[in-house]
C-alpha cells in the first residue's frame, strides 16, 4: 500500500488563510462594530455552502449532457440533489443566526460596507443560472442588467454560464427522450384524455346534482370546473400548449411535459421510481430557493425597514419581487394540476409493464 505524507489538520483546511479572512471595515475606519464579524462569517459560509451547491449541480449537468443516462446515474444524481436541499434548509436556518444581530447593531457599520450587497454574490447567480433561470425573469435593478453589477471577470463567467446549457433543458431533452408513451396498440396520451374527459363529466354532474348549495354557488363552482378543463385542453393541444410558451406562461416543450406527467402518474412502477424522486428534488430545490428568498426578504425587512439596500436596491420590495418571479421549475410545480385518481390510470399493456420492471432470469 502506497504511502503518504502526513496531513496536518490546519494546513489541509487552509484554516490560517480561512480564519484571517475576516477583515472589519469598522476596525479599519476606527470605529470597530462587534457585529461586523458576525455578518462577515455567516455570509462567508454561505459562500462555502453555495461553492458545494455548484460542485453538486456541475456533476448533475455534466451526467445529464449524454445522450444516453445510464439509471445508475439517475440514482448518484437523486443523491446529489437531495444533498443540496438539505445545504438549502441549512442555509434557511442561518438566518436566524443573522437575526440576533438587530437593526441598531448593523447600522453601527451598514455605511462601512456600501455600495457591496449580496445581490453581487457571485456564486449565487451561477446557482440560478445553473439551475436554468430564464433572464428574462430577473427583476431590473435600476433598468439594467444584473451582470453590469459585477467586476469584470465575473461578468464574463456569468455570460458564460448563461450560454450554456442549464440544467432545465438538459432535463427537457432527457424527458423528451423517455419512452413508453407510445407502443404498438397502446397510446399513453389518448388513453389519459378518455380517462380525464370521463372524470371531468362525472365532476360536473356533482355540481349540477349537489342539492344543498345555492344556485348561485352551483354557477361559481360551474365556472371554476370549466377553467379546470381548460387547463386540460392546453395539455391536450400541442398549439395550445406552445401559445402558453410563446407567453411565458409555460415554458417546458409539449412532449417534455407529457413525459414528466407519465414519470407522477405511472411513479410506482420500479424503473420510473429514481426518475420521480430526481423530478420531485428539482422541485424541491425550487421551493427551497423562493423560501430562502422569502425568509431573507423579510430579514431585510427587520433589519432595515424600507431604506434601500446597501447595493442601491428597494430592500426589503425588490427581494419581495423576486420571490415567485424566480422559479426555474413552475412546470413541475404545476403538475398536479393533471392528476388523476389511481384508480381511473389507463392500465398499462404487460409487455410495457414487464419495460418498466425489473424482470431477472437465470438465462445468460
Amino acid at each position: 500500500m502506497k504511502k503518504y505524507p502526513p496531513a496536518y489538520y490546519s494546513d489541509y483546511l487552509g484554516l490560517d488563510k480561512l480564519l484571517s479572512s475576516q477583515e472589519l471595515l469598522s476596525k479599519k475606519y476606527d470605529s470597530e462594530a462587534h457585529d461586523e464579524m458576525l455578518f462577515i462569517i455567516v455570509h462567508q459560509a454561505y459562500e462555502l455552502w453555495f461553492k458545494q451547491i455548484i460542485h453538486e449541480l456541475d456533476s448533475v449537468i455534466n451526467m445529464f449532457r449524454h445522450e444516453y443516462i445510464d439509471e445508475v446515474n439517475i440514482g448518484i444524481a437523486v443523491s446529489r440533489l437531495a444533498r443540496i436541499t438539505d445545504i438549502q434548509k441549512l442555509l434557511i436556518e442561518q438566518l436566524r443566526i443573522l437575526e440576533t444581530m438587530t437593526s441598531l447593531d448593523f447600522l453601527d457599520f451598514r455605511n462601512f460596507i456600501t455600495p457591496a450587497s449580496g445581490f453581487q454574490s457571485f456564486q449565487f447567480r451561477l446557482i440560478e443560472n445553473k439551475l436554468g433561470l430564464d433572464p428574462t425573469q430577473r427583476t431590473m435593478l435600476n433598468e439594467k442588467g444584473y451582470r453590469s453589477y459585477f467586476a469584470e471577470k465575473h461578468q464574463k463567467q456569468l455570460k458564460e454560464s448563461e450560454e450554456q446549457s442549464s440544467l432545465f433543458h438538459l432535463v427537457e431533452k432527457w424527458l423528451e427522450r423517455t419512452p413508453f408513451l407510445e407502443s404498438e396498440g397502446f397510446n399513453f396520451w389518448e388513453s389519459y384524455k378518455k380517462a380525464v374527459i370521463t372524470m371531468l363529466d362525472e365532476d360536473k354532474q356533482t355540481i349540477i346534482n349537489n342539492p344543498i348549495i345555492s344556485e348561485e354557488k352551483r354557477q361559481k363552482e360551474l365556472n371554476a370546473h370549466e377553467n379546470t378543463r381548460e387547463n386540460f385542453r392546453a395539455i391536450f393541444d400541442q398549439d395550445k400548449h406552445d401559445e402558453l410558451v410563446h407567453k411565458n406562461l409555460r415554458r417546458m416543450s409539449f412532449r417534455a411535459t407529457h413525459a414528466a406527467l407519465f414519470i407522477h402518474l405511472y411513479r410506482d412502477q420500479p424503473i420510473l421510481q429514481q426518475p420521480f424522486k430526481f423530478l420531485t428534488l428539482l422541485v424541491d430545490i425550487d421551493e427551497l430557493m423562493t423560501a430562502w428568498r422569502y425568509r431573507h426578504a423579510l430579514m431585510v425587512l427587520r433589519m432595515i425597514g424600507t431604506k434601500i439596500g446597501t447595493g442601491g436596491t428597494s430592500g426589503h420590495d425588490y427581494l419581495k419581487m423576486t420571490v415567485e418571479k424566480s422559479k426555474v421549475y413552475q412546470d413541475l410545480f404545476n403538475m398536479a394540476t393533471f392528476f388523476i385518481p389511481r384508480s381511473t390510470l389507463p392500465p398499462l399493456p404487460d409487455d410495457i409493464k414487464k419495460k418498466l420492471g425489473f424482470f431477472y432470469t437465470t438465462q445468460q
